[in-house]
């Protein structure tokens, strides 16, 4: 069975969702990557205000590619989430409730999401275009000189991921590795 669900992502969404959970989000959604993940960090670090406001939002990590004509938004699929490790505790410390990606995250990154009761979301990798689809309206609301890694304002619509991490630390990446292992 899949999950509806709609930002903002509250605390009582979040005990909801179990590593596993197949989940179809809907509203809005920030996309950022990591050149903006460390400006908003040294951002935080200097006191100055966030482009928007973290507090229970989603933060998807793609870089979209240009509208083709007749759409709102290109190709936008979830980059390697690693690269935003470093500062991910900083940004959920801040109020950021879920991400967005592919592949695992780091235990720094697992032990902040049970400390601030946040899930991490796996999207598919490889179908972009298709996620594309899901996408209704875009918006550029910060670092415009990053290209498609700027930070952008997505409203989406049933956009399907999986609870990889949940806020209780239980980890689908780990827990299949150790199906796998079994085999």
């Amino acid at each position: 069975m899949t999950k509806q669900i709609h930002t903002p992502l509250t605390d009582n969404i979040i005990s909801e969702l179990k590593a596993g959970d197949k989940v179809e989000i809907s509203g809005v959604i920030y996309t950022a990557r990591d050149q903006a993940h460390k400006r908003m960090v040294d951002s935080i670090k200097r006191g100055e205000p966030l482009p928007f406001d973290l507090k229970d939002q989603i933060v998807y990590y793609a870089g979209p590619s240009p509208a083709p004509p007749g759409r709102v938004i290109g190709s936008i699929g979830p980059t390697t989430s690693a690269r935003m490790d470093p500062y991910t505790p900083t940004l959920l410390a801040h109020g950021l409730k879920g991400m967005i990606g592919k592949g695992p995250r780091s235990p720094a990154v697992k032990s902040a999401l049970i400390k601030y009761n946040a899930v991490y979301l796996a999207a598919t990798g490889g179908v972009a275009a298709l996620l594309s689809t899901y996408v209704k309206k875009v918006e550029l609301i910060a670092y415009p000189d990053l290209g498609p890694e700027a930070i952008y304002r997505l409203e989406v619509e049933r956009f399907p991921v999986l609870i990889a991490i949940d806020a209780k630390g239980n980890d689908l990446y780990e827990e299949n590795r150790q199906i796998y292992r079994q085999l």
